[in-house]
């Protein structure tokens, strides 16, 4: 019983350096996430920092197609973002048998 705690404590702190790791480098991570065939384009952290906006000068003469491809770029990138995050925590919590239904982080 007690090599099982011990075991399932080594485990755990390996998963917290992992998640630290993963962390990071979402944190240097960046996505494009583009809108009217790349008309606008905008890019993101891993942290849902926005970074950087194009926009296409033609687009900008009609303003209500220009927000909505603001918008739709926008959340292209956090879906970009969203699923590089999924895949990489994965990764780091690979082998730590987690409950159905648990979702990390936190």
């Amino acid at each position: 019983m007690r090599g099982n705690i011990a075991q399932l404590m080594q485990q755990a702190q390996k998963m917290q350096e992992n998640m630290q790791r993963v962390q990071e480098e979402l944190a240097s991570l960046e996505v494009t996430g583009n809108a009217g065939g790349g008309m606008v384009a905008v890019t993101l952290t891993g942290r849902m920092e926005c970074r950087k906006v194009r926009i296409d000068p033609g687009v900008l003469s009609d303003p209500e197609m220009a927000e909505d491809l603001v918008a739709a770029a926008f959340n292209d990138a956090v879906n970009k973002a969203n699923a590089a995050s999924q895949e990489k925590m994965g990764a780091a919590t690979a082998g730590m048998p987690l409950p159905p239904g648990m979702k990390l982080p936190f």
